[in-house]
């Protein structure tokens, strides 16, 4: 990723630098172009703005050659209306064009954020770090070099000294880190990403924080916890599963305790009941939701949130051998609860299960928040952009929607119907674990019990966890979406009992 920086006006420009011209809607310029000694002529910009049909609409772009400069080009990039998916849109569309001149030559983009529209505040700023830290992006494993990088943005505002726009600034970039993190988690290749990499990696990372600990249970810990669900899936591997539990405890946090809990499938071969080979392709990325829960607690202790927060990641390999669980077992839980397993792939809900009944029976957790590629029904419900949100409060619900809006990660509550509650029924046990469509919704039926009376939500990122092309911020490859939503919740305050989520 690049370095970002903050500046109040525009350096003088170098042969190495490129710059960014925001167009609002109407083909509208920035009033400094006319300012005297601009770095570009306004009326010769204006001209190629026509000439290539960029009315300022959010993905309209045009390179403007500046003759004696080395990447020559400056690139005018709509910013519509300027609001803040607009914002996105544009820092992430002039980080990628600047990227394509780093092979030219170019090492710096200078970024505007000023004008057309209103001057940018705080929001914007840290807005705009984010996307451009998440647009620059990228994770290759080759043999030859990688191809030259953009080093640099820097992003100019008027108010740059202000200390609320250094703040937003700083947690631009420590929100973009901790993305970054999750994406590197996701996309490693599973020959290297078994439950035990996954482990040291969140050791090797959050260990050294201030107030933060990290606890890995490998499987003897899991037997005498009673984590039947999160050994039977793992059962099948080379590679023991493990449960990574890590936590930020700040001296002065508000009462209470947020427990988020992350599938952390390392690999899904669907087990006994295999994938086709289409299916298992990425099925390196089934531990998103794990990534993501990490990365939250990452970036809440490096900015030091008054608030008490631990990830649980059950971390499991989905595998097939003589040890695998089978259809038509019965699988015992943390805290005693039954399921008779009918189909071996619907094995995210069972390391879920036990993650969430941890943290409600031995955490002492307050709030639980589950994040998961679950189910490929929310991908049809919903499409690839948007993650399905269950919960059992509609205080708590509101609050992450809020929080995911101002993310920029977009969500839809879906419903918790009980009349699809009876498809649960097991002669055997509780509950069986694959009782069919509505597949979002059964899922989060399922996991609801584990909850027991905790205001709890389930985050279905089956879509947006993985992305076939760059959009945006996002970028092809893994997301590291739902990262950004459970942050912006824990800043604003997440609720942290149950009298505080007023339905």
């Amino acid at each position: 990723m690049p370095r970002v920086e903050v500046r109040t006006e525009l350096p003088a420009l170098g042969e190495d630098d490129v710059l960014a011209v925001p167009v609002g809607s109407g083909a509208t310029l920035p009033a400094w172009l006319t300012a005297a000694g601009a770095p570009v002529d306004a009326g010769l910009l204006a001209g190629a703005l026509a000439d290539t049909g960029n009315t300022g609409r959010p993905g309209n772009v045009t390179d403007l050659p500046v003759p004696g400069r080395r990447p020559r080009s400056v690139v005018a990039v709509g910013i519509g209306d300027a609001t803040l998916p607009d914002l996105r849109g544009y820092v992430a569309t002039a980080v990628r064009r600047a990227q394509t001149l780093a092979e030219h030559g170019a090492r710096r983009l200078v970024l505007p954020l000023d004008e057309p529209a209103a001057p940018a505040g705080a929001e914007e700023v840290r807005v705009a770090v984010e996307a451009a830290l998440l647009a620059g992006y990228r994770f290759r494993e080759t043999s030859a070099p990688h191809p030259p990088r953009l080093q640099t943005v820097t992003v100019v505002v008027a108010d740059g000294t202000d200390p609320a726009v250094t703040t937003a600034a700083r947690a631009g970039e420590v929100t973009g880190s901790a993305v970054a993190w999750a994406r590197d988690l996701v996309n490693t290749p599973s020959n290297t990403k078994d439950p035990a990499w996954l482990a040291d990696r969140a050791v090797e990372r959050l260990g050294g924080l201030p107030h933060v600990t990290v606890t890995v249970l490998g499987p003897e810990e899991l037997r005498a916890g009673g984590f039947g669900g999160v050994l039977a899936v793992g059962g099948g591997s080379a590679s023991p599963p493990r449960v990574v539990v890590a936590s930020s405890r700040p001296p002065g946090a508000r009462a209470g305790h947020v427990v988020l809990v992350g599938k952390g499938i390392t690999f899904d071969t669907g087990g006994i009941s295999i994938k086709p080979n289409a299916g298992m392709r990425e099925m390196k990325t089934d531990m998103a939701g794990g990534a993501a829960v990490l990365a939250a607690v990452d970036a809440a202790a490096r900015l030091e949130l008054p608030v008490t927060v631990t990830a649980v990641v059950p971390a499991a390999e989905n595998a097939v051998s003589g040890s695998s669980y089978r259809p038509a077992d019965v699988v015992r839980h943390v805290g005693g609860r039954t399921t008779e397993v009918l189909n071996t792939d619907a094995e995210g809900r069972m390391v879920l299960a036990d993650g969430l009944a941890w943290g409600r029976l031995e955490l002492g957790a307050t709030v639980l928040v589950d994040v998961a590629t679950l189910t490929g029904a929310m991908k049809v419900a919903l499409g690839t952009r948007t993650a399905g949100l269950y919960a059992t409060s509609d205080g708590l619900a509101d609050a992450l929607r809020t929080a995911a809006g101002h993310a920029g990660e977009p969500v839809w509550r879906m419903p918790l119907a009980e009349e699809h509650a009876d498809l649960l029924d097991s002669a055997v046990a509780d509950a069986n674990n694959a009782p069919g469509n509505p597949g979002g919704t059964t899922a989060a039926l399922f996991l609801r019990p584990f909850a027991g009376d905790l205001p709890w939500a389930h985050l279905d990122v089956a879509g947006p966890a993985r992305a076939g092309s760059d959009e945006a911020e996002v970028v092809k490859g893994g997301t590291g979406f739902g990262a950004r939503i459970l942050l912006r919740w824990l800043e604003a305050g997440a609720p942290v009992d149950a009298s505080s989520v007023v339905d």
